[in-house]
């Protein structure tokens, strides 16, 4: 079998698995179809906008379904239709068993962490958060509990000191597209040697999980170690993005930080107690130390430098 005879339905929504698409399309393989979300309304306005995936499928000139109910019989008709040898899933929603079993070789799935670590919605966020030197991507057959089928490939890659989730996210979208038409190279050559993930943990190895993010999740506690703090905005930068209440005058007010350093030294302060020149720097008192805050935004405000957001802001 070549590339052009393996029938491929791919599966995703955001950016990030546009690229693994885009892969599959520019060298050649024979993507027969598109499951992606359905539009959903966004902006002033409200007008629905399409999701990343379906815009390239369809400049691709490409199949596209965009299914409410993966169970709705005339979907599954639809997708039974498409004939697929392999289905490829990056960042989609949960598969329906009559989904994931339906084509002959499989339906594998793309994963931001080197699994069995860091299953779960969040994985790029709560690796940085974490603190971790390096994480990865991870191709494993689907099953019926979330990320945790047979793994087939994974390829590592070092989180630098200055990483955010923004840029950690986007070396692992190009990272998880070569290991995506890696991972159908294999399935055409019939090499795939899938692994149980059982045989990745050493003993009573923790295996750190990676739940979804909500907006109370991305509060900060300013009691904590200003090395904890900073991996905490970052792994939350650019979004959602860490936020904080802040004493203004005396009054309680939300911001959200993007950037910080940090400054370990003794002090005396409460945790949360700002010091600024209210020229060009701004520092909030942790455990340990001070977090100097680089990047700002004031709630309903736009995102800014501190100097700059202190040129129109006083404390």
């Amino acid at each position: 079998m070549d590339k052009k005879e393996l029938r491929i339905v791919f599966m995703g929504t955001p950016d990030f698995a546009v690229e693994s698409l885009r892969a599959l399309v520019g060298n050649g393989y024979n993507v027969v179809g598109v499951i992606t979300a359905p539009d959903k309304p966004a902006g002033r306005g409200y007008k629905l906008q399409p999701p990343a995936v379906k815009e390239y499928a369809l400049s691709a000139g490409l199949t596209v379904l965009q299914p409410e109910n993966l169970k709705n019989e005339v979907f599954l008709d639809e997708l039974r239709r498409l004939k697929a040898d392999i289905q490829v899933v990056v960042a989609f929603r949960m598969l329906p068993e009559v989904v994931w079993s339906m084509p002959p070789r499989g339906t594998f799935n793309l994963h931001a962490s080197l699994l069995p670590q860091y299953r779960g919605a969040a994985p790029i966020n709560w690796a940085i958060i974490n603190g971790e030197k390096e994480t990865g991507v991870t191709t494993f057959f689907l099953k019926h509990e979330i990320d945790t089928g047979e793994i087939i490939f994974q390829e590592k890659v070092a989180i630098g000191e200055n990483d955010d989730a923004g840029t950690l996210h986007d070396s692992l979208m190009t990272l998880g597209a070569r290991l995506v038409v890696r991972t159908i190279d294999a399935v055409i050559s019939g090499t795939v040697r899938s692994l149980p993930q059982s045989e990745l943990t050493e003993g009573n190895k923790e295996l750190k999980p990676a739940p979804k993010i909500h907006k109370e999740t991305c509060r900060i506690n300013w009691d904590r170690p200003v090395e904890e703090i900073r991996n905490f905005v970052r792994g939350l930068s650019p979004y959602p993005a860490a936020w904080t209440e802040l004493d203004v005058n005396g009054e309680k007010m939300n911001f959200r930080i993007f950037a910080a350093r940090t400054l370990p030294e003794a002090h005396r302060l409460r945790p949360g107690e700002v010091v600024t020149d209210n020229k060009v720097t701004l520092r909030v008192a942790a455990q340990d130390g001070f977090i100097e805050v680089l990047e700002i935004q004031l709630s309903g405000k736009k995102r800014m430098k501190t100097g700059d957001f202190l040129n129109g802001f006083s404390f």
